[in-house]
C-alpha cells in the first residue's frame, strides 16, 4: 500500500489543482490505470477533464516534484491507499462522492472493522466532554472502532474515550497528515496513529483550510455505521456529517439535553427531525443490532466486581461529596467515572443527587 509501482502516478494526480474525487473517478473510469492517465495527449484528456486539469497530466510525474511525500511512505506505517487497492475500505465505495485516495498513519487493516463515529461541538461543555467520553469508551468495550476528526472538544473526548475502551480509534482529518490541527492535539495524533490510525484524502503539506473540515465529514460518517451527536450549536459543522450520515443510509443519534443550553439545540434539532434520541450506549448498540456488541455490553469486564471505587460505595445510596471524600477524588474526577459506571449500567442515580451500586 506505501509503494508500487503506480505510487508516483497516484501521488502526481493527488496534488493536480482542482481535481477532486469526481473528475478523479471520471479518469479512472475512462483508462485502464493511472499510469494511463498521464500516458495520454492532452487532446484526449482535454474533453473529460478540461484544458487546464488536461494540461497539467499532460506532464509525466516528476519523482523530485513529490519527494516529500515518496520518503514519507517509506515508513512501515505510512499508506497511500487509492481507489483500485483490495485494502480501499468497502463502507466509502458505496458514496456519491468516495475519495478516489486515502493518505493513511497506522494500521490500514483497522478500515475493515465496524465504526461508530462520536461527533460534536468544538466548544463543548464539561458535561458535553464527559458524555463522548463515556458513550465511546463504552461503545468501544463493546467492540466498535470510535471514528471523529481530531477536533477539540467533543471530538477529542470521543478520541480519548475510544482508547480507553478498547485501545484504539479513527481520527479523519482536514490537513496533509504530516500536520496536526489543532497543534494542542498533537500528542493525542501521535497515540491514534500507533493504536490505530490517522487518515485524510488532502496531500502532505496541506494546510487547515475552513473547507477541508466539511469535506472531511463525508469520510468520518461514511466509515461509521452511525453517527452520535453529543452537543452541537444550529450551525455546527457536526450537523454536517449528521446530513451526510443521514444521506448515506447511516444511522443517527443524538444526545438530549437542557432547553435553555445552546449547545443541545443542534441535538434538538436533529432528533425533531428524525435522529434517534439516547440515554446510554446500549440505545446505540441495540439500534444498530450487532449482536457480538450487544453480548459484549451486557457482560462487564470480569474485574468490575473489584472495581476500588465501586467497593467505597457500598451497597446503599451515597452522595457525591460524600463518595469524594471516602475517595479522595475531587469532584469533577469522581463524576466522571460516576457516570461512566452508568453507561455501563453499573451505577444509578437516584433523586436527590444520590449514587447507588446496582452491580
Amino acid at each position: 500500500m506505501n509503494t508500487g509501482p503506480d505510487v508516483l502516478a497516484w501521488l502526481a494526480l493527488a496534488a493536480v489543482p482542482g481535481l477532486g474525487p469526481d473528475t478523479a473517478r471520471r479518469l479512472l473510469d475512462a483508462f485502464p490505470d493511472v499510469a494511463s492517465i498521464f500516458a495520454a495527449g492532452r487532446a484526449q484528456l482535454r474533453p473529460l477533464v478540461g484544458d487546464r486539469i488536461a494540461a497539467a497530466l499532460a506532464e509525466p510525474p516528476d519523482p523530485d516534484a513529490h519527494r516529500a511525500s515518496l520518503d514519507w511512505l517509506a515508513a512501515p506505517d505510512a499508506h497511500l491507499i487509492t481507489w483500485t487497492d483490495p485494502a480501499y475500505p468497502d463502507t466509502l465505495r458505496g458514496l456519491p462522492d468516495p475519495p478516489m485516495w486515502l493518505y493513511l498513519k497506522g494500521d490500514p487493516d483497522i478500515l475493515r472493522r465496524p465504526m461508530v463515529a462520536v461527533v460534536g461541538s468544538r466548544n463543548a461543555t464539561p458535561q458535553g466532554r464527559r458524555d463522548a467520553e463515556a458513550f465511546a469508551r463504552t461503545l468501544a468495550e463493546a467492540g466498535l472502532t470510535v471514528v471523529s476528526g481530531l477536533a477539540e472538544g467533543i471530538d477529542s473526548a470521543a478520541h480519548e474515550g475510544g482508547l480507553a475502551g478498547n485501545g484504539t480509534g479513527v481520527a479523519v482529518v482536514g490537513t496533509g497528515l504530516d500536520r496536526v490541527y489543532p497543534a494542542k492535539n498533537r500528542a493525542l495524533a501521535h497515540r491514534l496513529a500507533a493504536a490505530g490510525a490517522l487518515v485524510s484524502e488532502f496531500p502532505l503539506g496541506t494546510p487547515p483550510k475552513p473547507g477541508h473540515f466539511p469535506r472531511r465529514n463525508r469520510i468520518i460518517s461514511g466509515l461509521a455505521l452511525g453517527v452520535l451527536v453529543v452537543e452541537a450549536a444550529p450551525q455546527s459543522g457536526s450537523l454536517i456529517t449528521a446530513r451526510l450520515a443521514a444521506e448515506q443510509g447511516r444511522e443517527v443519534f443524538a444526545i438530549p439535553g437542557s432547553i435553555h443550553s445552546p449547545m443541545a439545540k443542534g441535538c434538538h434539532q436533529l432528533i425533531k427531525q428524525g435522529a434517534k434520541l439516547v440515554e446510554s450506549a446500549a440505545d446505540i448498540l441495540e439500534e444498530l443490532n450487532l449482536p457480538w456488541a450487544l453480548e459484549l455490553a451486557g457482560h462487564p469486564d470480569a474485574g468490575a466486581g473489584d472495581d476500588p471505587l465501586l467497593q467505597l460505595m457500598g451497597t446503599a445510596p451515597v452522595s457525591l461529596d460524600e463518595l469524594a471524600t471516602r475517595a479522595g477524588l475531587t469532584v469533577d474526577s469522581l463524576s466522571a467515572m460516576l457516570f461512566t459506571h452508568e453507561m455501563e449500567g453499573r451505577v444509578a442515580v437516584l433523586p436527590g443527587g444520590l449514587y447507588q451500586r446496582i452491580f
